[in-house]
């Protein structure tokens, strides 16, 4: 009897270690993140979201084939993300997109979008929606820059950097669209290529800001090196 009930335990725990072996498997399958060869929902908004920011030329199918891992991949290393192809959490989070795929933000501080996002509304309120995006991001890349304060905060309070701070508009509440274009930039979308500058040639006033290289025109502002 004894005997017996050592070769149950046995086979019980020789049962239970397959079966823990087979979960720890089957956990990249069961609870998969978008990579090579996934397929789905959440991979359509993988190719929506780099697409609409010109990482992506390829098609929105839902496929994550060649073009979408190396997209991923020039997004993650832009966004200074671990440059694997594979889109985990900080990469979702990064694009907007979270594990439930419902495409809700959780890369953001509240207080970072909310004080962004009235820098867009009082700085570019009535330019064409990219031109809105393009303000926020000229925003972040200063962050980026060493030349610049390493906070949102640092950068828009940075002292003369902004008509809005100085004339109080920045304490104007954003509107949605305001929030929305500030949203995008930080989930990654530069329509400026990296600009730091930007200005209206109507009504600058700075001779200095002329002598900045020019990259492009958005709306009525240009955007500079």
């Amino acid at each position: 009897m004894k005997l017996n009930k050592k070769i149950m335990n046995k086979k019980f725990f020789l049962i239970l270690l397959v079966s823990i072996l087979l979960i720890i498997s089957l956990y990249p399958i069961c609870f998969s993140l978008s990579k090579y060869g996934s397929r789905g929902e959440e991979v359509k908004q993988i190719q929506t979201k780099l697409k609409s920011w010109g990482y992506y030329d390829g098609s929105v199918d839902g496929v994550y084939g060649s073009k979408t891992f190396e997209a991923v991949k020039k997004f993650q290393r832009k966004n200074g993300l671990t440059v694997d192809g594979i889109a985990g959490d900080k990469t979702l989070a990064a694009l907007g997109i979270n594990s439930t795929g419902n495409g809700s933000s959780t890369s953001s501080n509240n207080t970072d979008l909310n004080l962004l996002s009235k820098l867009v509304y009082a700085e570019a309120r009535g330019e064409p929606y990219k031109g809105m995006v393009a303000v926020a991001a000229t925003v972040l890349n200063r962050v980026s820059d060493s030349r610049f304060p390493n906070t949102i905060a640092g950068v828009i309070y940075q002292s003369g950097a902004y008509t809005c701070v100085d004339d109080g508009q920045i304490n104007l509440e954003a509107d949605s669209q305001a929030k929305k274009a500030a949203q995008d930039a930080i989930n990654g979308w530069d329509p400026t290529s990296g600009c730091v500058y930007y200005f209206n040639p109507d009504t600058a006033t700075s001779g200095w800001i002329w002598s900045r290289p020019q990259v492009m025109t958005i709306g009525k502002h240009i955007f500079c090196k």
